[in-house]
């Protein structure tokens, strides 16, 4: 059990965010959960947290919005000291989008979005948490198993979640002279409500996805969540730079 220590989890109102913060709550840990629009979600993620017997607090970050973060580490900072901690222990980089389409049909906005919020977003987080960050914590960020195997439409997401892969390696490095451990985790298709739900909400397309993977189903939320919380604890203390897929074996 990791009791005490404070994970923030952005993109954490939902979806694979909601599920990582359950389940570190589970392992003990307070969170921090960040939402860009609905806040009721956040609240939501919150109460269920707080049911787990841990302390939880919800922030708006925009992490397309890079100039924000200064203030946003400042109200990090405060809600540190509102738990009597100055440090934060975990950072997990959840938040991103997905835009999809072929060659053709992808504009310079679409792939200024994904990028600025996939890519951009999460590496000048890291450079403005860093401080806040404590020795020996950790961070995880999560990328995506379609940074190893392919699917049409998908070149710029896809290229943005292999460069997530990178920043960690790298990261890792910069970082491990403080005792920070650098990974990250690649769900494969998982149901939730990204991409419209599709995955979750679509029988056949569930079928057609899970009929790819080595276990025959597509993933659960709480699956990628309890491998983000495994990563994350001391179990896993001498695991850094490393790329871990959570698919179910996709596309082998």
């Amino acid at each position: 059990m990791e009791s005490g220590k404070i994970a923030m989890v952005t993109g954490g109102n939902r979806g694979l965010g909601r599920a990582t913060a359950q389940a570190l709550a589970r392992h003990g840990l307070r969170v921090i959960v960040t939402y860009r629009g609905d806040a009721q979600q956040a609240e939501e993620t919150v109460r269920s947290v707080q049911e787990a017997g841990v302390e939880a607090a919800a922030l708006r970050l925009d992490i397309s919005d890079v100039g924000s973060f200064p203030a946003f580490a400042s109200r990090l900072a405060a809600q540190l000291g509102h738990w009597g901690a100055t440090r934060l222990d975990v950072l997990i980089n959840n938040a991103g989008i997905g835009l999809f389409g072929p060659l053709e049909a992808v504009t310079v906005d679409d792939f200024d979005a994904v990028m600025d919020t996939n890519v951009r977003g999460t590496f000048f987080l890291i450079q403005a948490l860093a401080p806040l960050l404590a020795d020996g914590g950790r961070i995880i960020n999560v990328s995506s198993s379609l940074s190893r195997h392919t699917s049409a439409g998908t070149s710029v997401y896809s290229a943005s979640k292999a460069a997530v892969d990178v920043l960690s390696r790298t990261l890792a490095i910069e970082l491990g002279a403080r005792k920070i451990r650098v990974n990250a985790i690649a769900p494969g298709p998982t149901a939730t409500d990204f991409n419209g739900g599709a995955m979750r909400d679509d029988a056949q397309v569930r079928e057609g996805l899970g009929a790819q993977t080595a276990l025959g189903r597509v993933g659960e939320p709480q699956e990628i969540g309890d491998a983000i919380a495994a990563l994350a604890s001391e179990d896993l203390r001498w695991v850094t730079a490393q790329r871990l897929e959570v698919s179910g074996g996709a596309l082998l």
